[in-house]
């Protein structure tokens, strides 16, 4: 799917439409992805900050769907364990982005060469209008080569 039709799609897609979610920025090749969470009356937690379950779904797919795009069909690419640490209130719009780069593809590329899972941590910062550092978040992808991809590289 075109970057410029999966980012009109995710943006219309309730769960982020109605928590103020924009996916603002993915390049072509799916490598760069700019996501940013406008405050609004009905993500605000009880002391008027941005609810955590707001910060760590804007954050939710984005390795995930960043790497099946960049590995392709061949590999099984899935979500296996979340984290996120709150360091600062979040107020006004709060942005984070996701890079992938030629080496990490590379690396997991030869891990999963044999057809064994990698298990991969990834991490990202979620900052303010400021810069200030809100939430850091780790995500672990699962990786795994497919097994008629195996067969059709021998």
């Amino acid at each position: 799917m075109k970057a410029s039709t999966f980012r009109l799609g995710i943006n219309l897609w309730p769960p982020f439409l109605f928590t103020g979610i924009h996916v603002t920025r993915i390049t072509p090749d799916y490598r760069q992805i700019e996501v940013e969470l406008r405050m609004r009356p009905w993500n605000r937690n009880y002391v008027g900050t941005h609810f955590g379950g707001s910060l760590f779904a804007m954050t939710d797919p984005f390795w995930m769907l960043g790497l099946m795009h960049t590995l392709g069909r061949d590999y099984y690419v899935w979500d296996r364990a979340g984290a996120i640490d709150f360091l600062k209130p979040g107020r006004g719009t709060v942005r984070t982005a996701f890079h992938i780069d030629e080496a990490v593809l590379d690396e997991l590329r030869a891990e999963a060469a044999n057809g064994e899972k990698v298990l991969r941590w990834f991490s990202n910062d979620v900052v303010d209008a400021s810069g200030d550092v809100v939430a850091r978040v780790r995500k672990q992808i699962y990786v795994r080569l497919k097994p008629q991809a195996r067969g059709s590289s021998a």
